[in-house]
């Protein structure tokens, strides 16, 4: 996605944000890699990317799986023995397939390795449902779903202990969004991330909001020390 004098999106514009913000670092997928239907883009980006963030101090790496490319899987299998990989990213909608017939084979994949999978949901009843089934049949894996935004995934942090969710995407500007997550289900499975959007926003979203020290600190930073911790070795 290219930048405009509105929307800024290049790595230099984030690491100065983050340096303002004493954010020590940031995972990272392309926009190559999830914005192609057909799988596009997948391996070459995920190569470029574990490259990178091996030279790079302050970058993390999401491996984008799409299922319908065996070769991410062949990569992710590699790259996820890199400190400087989180886990897996999916994108069943950008990738426009169904994750009722992937699913299987994505998560079980994520089970074997013992791995996080960052998933951007699948807002529908069935999506939902899909997310819980995938979450109890393959406990050794975590599932983050992302982009906090409703009432069915707090209820799905409330009722799977594998299951996270984080405070990317425009929906964290919903007034009362974060603080209803963590009065039902408390402040240790949600992450702080910000997507496309401004690290600036979605930081002064946790940073000024009403919830107490501890939970803002558990967003910002605890929780991803206890999640990913190769990452901060």
């Amino acid at each position: 996605m290219a930048d405009s004098p509105i929307s800024q999106n290049s790595i230099e514009f984030l690491h100065d944000a983050y340096d303002r913000m004493g954010i020590a670092w940031g995972g990272i997928s392309t926009y190559a890699s999830v914005f192609h239907p057909d799988g596009a883009g997948v391996t070459e980006s995920n190569r470029w990317l574990y490259d990178f963030a091996a030279q790079t101090d302050w970058v993390r790496q999401w491996v984008v799986i799409d299922p319908r490319v065996e070769e991410s899987f062949r990569q992710a299998e590699q790259m996820l023995t890199s400190p400087k990989t989180l886990g897996i990213k999916i994108h069943p909608t950008f990738h426009q397939y169904d994750l009722a017939e992937y699913g299987d084979k994505i998560f079980g994949f994520a089970n074997e390795h013992n791995a996080v999978v960052l998933m951007h949901p699948v807002m529908t009843p069935e999506g939902m449902e899909q997310a819980a089934h995938f979450a109890d049949k393959y406990p050794d894996m975590k599932l983050i779903s992302a982009h906090l935004c409703s009432v069915e995934q707090v209820d799905l942090l409330k009722n799977h202990e594998n299951i996270y969710t984080d405070t990317s995407g425009g929906a964290s500007n919903l007034n009362n969004v974060l603080e209803c997550a963590v009065e039902n289900v408390g402040s240790e499975k949600i992450l702080f991330g910000t997507d496309g959007y401004s690290a600036e926003f979605q930081f002064g979203r946790v940073a000024l909001s009403r919830l107490a020290q501890e939970d803002k600190e558990n967003i910002l930073y605890r929780n991803a020390m206890r999640l990913f911790l190769k990452a901060f070795e």
